[in-house]
This record gives C-alpha cells, structure tokens and sequence, in this order.
C-alpha cells in the first residue's frame, strides 16, 4: 500500500497526539510544584502546584495546531473524539489490571497491589473530568482556530495559534479540576478558586512560549510536502 507524503505525515502526528494525550492522562495522579513566578499588569502568578501530567500537554498544543492547520477542523473533532474513546478504554483496561492481584515474590522490586493501585488507582470522578475536559477544550480550540483563520487567512499564525489556546484551555483548566475533586469533595471550592486559575496562567504560558516552535513546525511542514 503506497501512501503520498500528506498521508504518512497525518499517520505520524495523530500518532503523536494520541500517545501525548493518554500519556498526559496516565501519569496525572502526582503533584509537582512549578518555581515560575512573576507579576503581570499587576497579577501575581506562582508558584505553580499542578499535575505531572501537564508535561506533555506542549506536544498537545502543537500537534493541534499542526493538524488544524494542515487538515482542517472536522479532521482534529474527529481524532479528538477517538483519542477521548482511547483514553477511556485505556482507564478501562488499568481497571481491569487493578482487580487482578500482583504476585508478591520475595526480593521482587516489581509494584505490590498498594503501591500499583496507589499510582494507577486513580478516582474515576478524576477520570470522567478528564476526558470531558480533554474533549470539551481540543473541541472549542479546533472550532475557534478554524474562526480566526476564516477572518484573517494565512497571515497571523500566533494569533489563532495562541487566540484557540487562551479559551480552550480555560475550559480544560476549570471542568477537570472541579468535575474531578470538587464535585467529589476532594477539594474545597475556595482552594478551586485558587488552584484553578494558577493552572491555568501556567498553561497560557506554555502556550505563549510555544510560538516559535509552532512557526518552525508550519516550515517543517511545508517544506516536507512540498517536496511530494
């Protein structure tokens, strides 16, 4: 089977975005805390306390980006209604593994079932929050990027670029965190209030510093197919 260049370059970043997505999902149960603090207009921000998860949540951004810009809106809704479908049957299969119990052998390092289900037993409120808040903000960032290259063209990548990011992720920041522990009672609203709002400057951050990069991958792009 013969694919063009267009072809393979979409089979390569839906993969990247798929195994970006479920890894941001898998590894979220574990806090860190981010050193980055400043003042804008005013505005203190950090230092951050947020998910070991939001690591490759760049990725994330980009390979949106990347793939809006290249195959169009209905093609990134669709990916992030099957990436949504994976993260759920992968939360569905460490179920499963959770119900089965680790053989203990003596002088193992291999996980006991506390410290397995420590790491992967994570709440499934959590997890419902998740998944809606992933599907919720790739959906709005897919539709508002689509909008903003509707009015201005090919001119002004960083505007739609970082103009889908900066509501989408508002979305996700605030829907996972209080579907996720303040419904559960995990979490009061007022610390909410204030953990939701650091984490989200954090990823509007990320998203900003990510400007360059996202000029360098339209390039790359271009100059790949354009050699098809």
């Amino acid at each position: 089977m013969h694919f063009d260049r267009k072809t393979w370059l979409f089979i390569i970043l839906a993969g990247l975005f798929i195994t970006n997505a479920v890894t941001a999902e898998l590894i979220s149960n574990k806090l860190i805390s981010i050193p980055i603090e400043g003042d804008i207009f005013g505005l203190k921000f950090g230092p951050f306390v947020t998910v070991i998860g939001i690591l490759p949540w760049p990725f994330v951004f980009l390979l949106t980006d990347l793939l809006n810009e290249f195959y169009g809106y209905k093609t990134v809704r669709k990916l992030s209604w099957i990436t949504a479908g994976l993260i759920l049957y992968c939360f569905l299969i460490v179920g499963i593994s959770l119900k089965i119990p680790a053989l203990e052998l003596p002088g193992s390092s291999l996980a006991d079932n506390k410290s397995y289900t420590l790491v992967f037993g994570q709440a499934q409120m959590v997890i419902i929050g998740s998944i809606i808040a992933f599907l919720l903000s790739q959906l709005m960032d897919a539709y508002i990027f689509k909008w903003i290259k509707s009015k201005t063209g090919d001119k002004y990548i960083w505007l739609r670029s970082t103009g889908s990011t900066v509501l989408s992720q508002l979305v996700d920041s605030y829907v996972v965190l209080f579907i996720g522990f303040v419904i559960t009672g995990n979490m009061s609203f007022q610390d909410y209030l204030m953990i939701a709002p650091t984490n989200y400057i954090l990823k509007l951050l990320i998203g900003v510093a990510l400007t360059p990069l996202i000029y360098a991958g339209h390039f790359s792009v271009r100059k790949y197919l354009s050699k098809g």
